[in-house]
């Protein structure tokens, strides 16, 4: 009898022992799915909305570029903002270039070494070859040498008619230095003072929008203003530099007048020389 209790005890723990691993948990989550399943049926629960965020750095580094690029034109940005009075401020521009240009090509040509010419004239003057020194004249461009040929050419005349015929010629050689000096001193004069009347313009447009709106906004004044601005600005940029070459070319007819004068001066001193020579 104790035999068989024992058997039967020692085949009942085995077998309770020979449950599989996780059967408590499988029917745990067996418990767990069912209870799930009852309350698929009930409304979710309220979830709070996120607090909103601040745009990304990404977006406000590209509104940035986008301001930044809004900002900053071009030259053909700012010529259509400048309005209507940037049409003849780009003529006036235009003109002061061609002039400066032309002035400046013609001079160079004019310009000779005149010591070097002189002492070629005094050569031809010294042998009596009056011959030559037309010749050379002839050949040698500038004020210098038409001044010299003009007085050479009244020789035979006297040494006052040597000296009326200089003086005219230096007074033509003058004017035709001279000319178109006077369109640079009008454009250098003239460009800053239509800048103005562009500003004047600007600002009455901007005030005029500001009177017909209700609320003021630095929007509506900014185009009126900037206008005012750029044609300032404009006209400023374009007399500058129109003014220096004013000066500059000026100058450069100074320097013609005084080798004019310096020539004359030698050409007369040297028929003189040669009356007195003739004389003796």
């Amino acid at each position: 009898m104790r035999t068989l209790l024992y058997v039967f005890l020692t085949v009942f723990c085995a077998l309770a022992m020979a449950q599989p691993p996780g059967a408590g948990d499988a029917a745990a989550d067996t418990a767990a799915a069912g209870s799930d399943t009852a309350e698929v049926g009930e409304a979710p629960a309220p979830v709070d909305e996120p607090p909103e965020t601040s745009p990304p750095a990404a977006d406000v580094e590209t509104e940035e570029v986008e301001r930044q690029q809004s900002a900053s034109m071009n030259l053909k940005d700012l010529f259509v903002a400048g309005g209507n009075f940037m049409w003849p401020l780009l003529l006036a521009l235009l003109i002061g270039i061609a002039v400066a240009i032309e002035r400046f090509v013609t001079f160079s040509r004019a310009k000779i070494d005149v010591a070097r010419f002189l002492e070629q004239i005094g050569g031809y003057l010294r042998k009596g070859d009056l011959k030559g020194a037309e010749d050379l004249c002839d050949r040698t461009r500038g004020p210098v040498a038409s001044v010299l040929r003009a007085g050479l050419l009244r020789r035979d005349k006297g040494l006052e008619s040597v000296e009326k015929a200089i003086d005219s010629a230096g007074g033509i050689e003058m004017a035709f230095l001279e000319k178109r000096i006077v369109v640079l001193a009008s454009v250098a004069s003239i460009a800053p003072m239509l800048g103005f009347l562009g500003t004047v313009s600007g600002m009455i447009r901007a005030f005029g929008e500001i009177a017909a709106a209700k609320n003021v906004e630095a929007s509506l004044v900014a185009g009126g203003i900037q206008e005012a601005l750029i044609t300032t600005a404009s006209g400023l940029a374009i007399a500058i530099p129109v003014q220096a070459a004013h000066h500059y070319f000026v100058a450069r007819i100074g320097g013609f007048v005084t080798d004019m004068e310096e020539a004359s001066g030698f050409l007369m001193d040297t028929l003189a020389d040669m009356e007195q020579l003739k004389q003796l």
